[in-house]
């Protein structure tokens, strides 16, 4: 049995009009996916979040740069992958927004918001530099349980 993945790739101009339209795209992919309305809006703010910290840290604003949103539809979750073309980051460095020393900061919350709506998240090198944020979220079990057989996949035949 193959299990059927589907992905879709999307690239985004580094300007504030693609922070809403990458957003607006995962709520559809989210919703497309089986996932309810409350993890939707989850979803679709930690891409938002993603979109966020590609435009203002890694790209710096610049318009030349692209901003890439990948969304994987495995059999037991989503994956969303945000890629930049800044110089990257180091996730362990990523100041503490609840520290004392942070609270009244009027910015530096994204990464801790995606933690809080998404399953897994990560940070890698992209494959041109750049940073890529890789988001996970599980499908609830209800669904796991009841996704349908693919075109690529063998489908049980009963022998009468």
């Amino acid at each position: 049995m193959v299990a059927l993945t589907r992905r879709i790739e999307v690239t985004l101009e580094t300007q504030l009009d693609s922070v809403d339209l990458g957003e607006q795209i995962a709520l559809r992919v989210a919703g497309a996916a089986g996932f309810d309305e409350e993890e939707q809006h989850k979803i679709g703010m930690a891409v938002r979040e993603g979109i966020i910290n590609a435009y203002q840290y890694g790209n710096r604003q610049q318009r030349g740069k692209k901003i890439f949103l990948n969304f994987e539809l495995a059999a037991d979750r989503l994956i969303v992958e945000v890629l930049d073309q800044g110089t990257g980051f180091d996730l362990h460095q990523v100041p503490d927004p609840l520290a004392e020393e942070n609270l009244l900061k009027t910015s530096g919350r994204g990464i801790f918001l995606i933690r809080c709506f998404m399953d897994e998240l990560d940070v890698q090198r992209g494959p041109q530099g750049g940073a890529r944020l890789i988001m996970t979220k599980r499908y609830p079990p209800h669904l796991r349980s009841n996704l349908s057989p693919g075109p690529h996949r063998e489908t049980p035949r009963r022998s009468d």
